[in-house]
């Protein structure tokens, strides 16, 4: 045996269908796609959702519920994270710069200080927003909060 008269398996491979190639084939003619109507045709391309003229999901479903457009969209960081944050690195002064270079927050981000946790040291935290339990929390400390006006 080499590796010349390597064969697959009896039954492993199976032939693919070749559709309109005369009548001797089986599947000439209509090509396997049955008498008239748009799913005969070409371009056809059934629409989304839709169930065959029955009442579609979409539809039978009642509408309910409101999205504020004007909702201001906050990410929340808690005290715990500030605090884990000046013990590794250091720092002394906490920034959205400084919440996004450690991953933290996106760029974009808005960003609220919420009152999670506990402040072992004094910082300086500049973000968007704070809790009022954040800001007597900071405060207790002996650190400043200063807020960043939202463009």
């Amino acid at each position: 045996m080499d590796l010349s008269n390597l064969k697959p398996g009896k039954g492993t491979k199976k032939k693919r269908k070749r559709l309109g190639r005369g009548e001797g084939s089986g599947r000439g003619g209509t090509s396997t796609k049955g008498h008239k109507g748009a799913k005969s045709r070409s371009g056809y391309k059934r629409k989304f959702g839709y169930e065959g003229g029955q009442m579609p999901l979409v539809r039978r479903v009642p509408k309910y519920g409101f999205k504020n457009p004007n909702r201001t969209e906050y990410i929340g960081v808690n005290l715990d994270v500030l605090q884990n944050l000046a013990d590794k690195q250091g720092v002394t002064e906490i920034n959205p710069g400084i919440l996004y270079e450690n991953g933290i927050v996106a760029r974009k981000d808005l960003i609220k200080i919420l009152g999670r946790g506990e402040l072992k040291t004094k910082l300086e935290v500049t973000a968007h927003s704070f809790s009022s339990a954040a800001i007597n929390a900071i405060e207790a400390k002996g650190g400043k909060t200063n807020k960043i006006q939202k463009s």
